[in-house]
């Protein structure tokens, strides 16, 4: 009795499963569109979407990657808040900076009248912070 030999097949499919997975991210996907132009410097958020301001070890501080200097800070959030009365800010700082930096900067959100802040951390680095933390007995 004779059998099948599948080796060559199985091969075969191997090599082309990993065609496929090298391929599928380099393909893209959706059809070429020219988008729109907008006359305003920055982005209007959406009810869901969060305005990011982040704040470089250097100090500067971005919302949505555009850098802006703080005393306009304030200013230019209350715009945003005007377009948006429901935005949310999530607030991220560089890991080297002193907690005074960053408090500035959530005084000036406030001062735009954004009452949410989220204060954005990498969760890797917050994990080996709690390891390293002192364990203290709370009463």
């Amino acid at each position: 009795m004779s059998e099948i030999n599948v080796t060559p097949f199985v091969d075969v499919m191997l090599v082309l499963l990993v065609v496929f997975m090298v391929t599928a991210p380099l393909l893209v996907l959706g059809i070429p569109v020219q988008l729109p132009k907008v006359s305003k410097e920055y982005i209007i958020a959406d009810d869901d979407t969060p305005l990011n301001v982040e704040v470089d070890e250097d100090k500067r501080i971005y919302i949505n990657k555009k850098e802006i200097l703080l005393p306009s800070l304030a200013p230019q959030l209350a715009q945003m808040k005007l377009a948006n009365p429901k935005v949310k800010v999530h607030l991220r700082g560089d890991a080297r900076l002193n907690y005074g930096a960053i408090a500035v900067v959530a005084g000036e959100i406030r001062n735009a009248g954004i009452q949410v802040i989220a204060l954005r951390t990498d969760l890797a680095n917050l994990r080996s912070e709690i390891e390293a933390f002192p364990k203290q007995n709370v009463q």
